[in-house]
């Protein structure tokens, strides 16, 4: 399998497992390199997981994005 497909597999994952759960989510927000190492259960270098954690952080504010305009919608 593409390594590539792998990573964006995982963030999906990740992302959902953070948006479903407010601990967690408050977790990843104080200390995402933890967070993304208890989820994924290996302990890496922090190098090694920022990527990844630069991918969540982005999948997260994305989704946030399209709530806010999906909410704006609802106005008009």
């Amino acid at each position: 399998m593409d390594k590539k497909l792998e990573i964006k597999e995982k963030v999906e994952e990740l992302v959902k497992r953070l948006q479903s759960d407010k601990k967690l989510l408050d977790s990843f927000q104080k200390d995402p390199i933890k967070t993304i190492e208890k989820l994924l259960g290996v302990d890496l270098p922090d190098d090694q997981l920022k990527p990844l954690v630069t991918s969540v952080k982005a999948k997260l504010a994305a989704s946030n994005a399209g709530d806010l305009l999906d909410g704006i919608k609802k106005i008009f």
